[in-house]
């Protein structure tokens, strides 16, 4: 299909506009297909992994979402490379594909009653599916996204890459706490699970057409028309070591504290500090949309001041709050006390969230930069994010919880270093065009 924008010719504020609508509205589709397997782990994994107690149960299933995060990386390669040889919405397009097989095939998937081992096998191959879709997705709308932008406005238009991250996410826990409003508990736990999956394997279909009619970005239109050397694995190392090392480890503390705040704080208030379900469900689901609505906020505060000294706050704060954060909660009973303490580490956090898809891009010229993103910020993902469910538990379950509080404050102590040593890349971006 045919680009909507004219090569060469500067983009209206208004086709900026909706072009990140476009991306964005696909990506929230994706987040909300990746997101909805932790927001009902509580529900389903009985049904896959039969066990004693419920530490053990979540530990499995904890397992099955790191080892979709084993083929991010995978997935980051392949359609990193993708996307920059054969354009950003294509890439797009094509992730959105495979998130849709993988969300269709756990609705249908029969329980380990039915099947015995071929559940969690099935199971399994979903999340892969997913991961891999997930792979190429951040990359590919981060680069999207930031290119689309506008040199004055880049961090808060591409702030709407975690917006809509977040706001998958969010979507997530708002079907569950429909589904948990409106059907009995006994019947959400029987089948009403499989609901979610359905629903995002239709909006994934929805998005394959919205995404076939992006317009191209002019940075790949110009990269393509140049004698740049073709995206590749050992391109990327040989000439952008830096770089990419940059990328992996300013994401290690970053992300890790984003799935420990956010994705593991879900299960954390019901299995460590006593609240039910449905009142943990309800503070993650308030504390996500505020920490949404603050996205934009700070990125239009780095188009101002830069990004490195928003970084540097997040990795100072994360510091000194994480431990004392956690701790404290151990012991809350009060929700509204609770969702302060979470809303406190999610503040943090977005020194991390909202910016650092636009200082990855940055980083890296048009012609490699979809796979300069992609690539490195999967494999943090894939060693950190994606294992701090599984860790967290590991250590709870080893009877040294407090273990994990420092593992994360540890982590972004090492990002931090990063975030110091490092120039701004507000005032040294590699994203050319405005």
């Amino acid at each position: 299909m045919k680009d909507s924008g004219t090569a060469g010719a500067p983009q209206t504020t208004g086709q900026r506009v909706r072009s990140i609508v476009g991306g964005s509205t696909g990506n929230l589709v994706e987040w909300y297909d990746w997101y909805v397997y932790a927001a009902f782990t509580l529900y389903f994994a009985p049904h896959f992994f039969p066990a004693e107690d419920r530490t053990a149960q979540l530990l499995s299933a904890a397992a099955v979402f790191a080892l979709g995060f084993v083929m991010r990386p995978i997935g980051a390669w392949l359609m990193g490379m993708f996307s920059d040889r054969h354009g950003r919405k294509s890439g797009l397009t094509l992730s959105v594909s495979l998130m849709c097989a993988g969300s269709l095939l756990i609705a249908v998937t029969p329980t380990y009653a039915s099947i015995g081992i071929a559940a969690p096998a099935l199971l399994i191959l979903a999340r892969l599916m997913q991961g891999l879709s997930v792979g190429g997705e951040y990359g590919a709308s981060a680069t999207y996204l930031s290119e689309m932008a506008g040199r004055s406005r880049r961090g808060f238009f591409a702030s709407f890459q975690y917006v809509t991250l977040i706001s998958g996410q969010l979507l997530a826990i708002t079907t569950l706490l429909v589904l948990q409003s409106s059907m009995p508990e006994a019947d959400l736990d029987a089948w009403g699970w499989r609901i979610p999956f359905v629903i995002g394997a239709c909006l994934a279909v929805v998005v394959f057409y919205l995404r076939r009619g992006l317009a191209e970005t002019e940075s790949y239109r110009n990269a393509k028309a140049s004698a740049a050397p073709k995206s590749g694995f050992w391109q990327l190392i040989r000439h952008h070591p830096r770089e990419t090392g940059i990328v992996m480890m300013l994401t290690a503390g970053g992300t890790l504290a984003f799935y420990a705040y956010s994705i593991y704080m879900q299960k954390f208030l019901v299995n460590t500090s006593g609240f039910s379900r449905e009142v943990s469900t309800q503070i993650n689901a308030v504390t996500l949309f505020v920490f949404m609505l603050l996205q934009p906020v700070v990125g239009a505060l780095s188009d101002r001041i830069g990004r490195k000294p928003i970084m540097v706050t997040f990795g100072i704060c994360g510091v000194l709050f994480t431990y004392p954060i956690f701790s404290t909660l151990e012991t809350v009973r009060d929700p509204v006390m609770a969702g302060a303490l979470v809303m406190a580490a999610l503040v943090i956090v977005t020194g991390y969230t909202a910016i650092n898809a636009v200082v990855k891009a940055e980083l890296f010229p048009a012609h490699i930069r979809a796979l300069g993103v992609a690539l490195p910020y999967a494999l943090a993902n894939t060693l950190f994010g994606g294992t701090a469910e599984y860790a967290a538990l590991q250590f709870k379950d080893a009877g040294w919880e407090r273990g994990f509080y420092w593992y994360v404050t540890a982590m972004i102590g090492i990002s931090l270093i990063v975030y110091l040593r490092m120039r701004d890349t507000a005032k040294h971006s590699q994203i050319l065009e405005d």
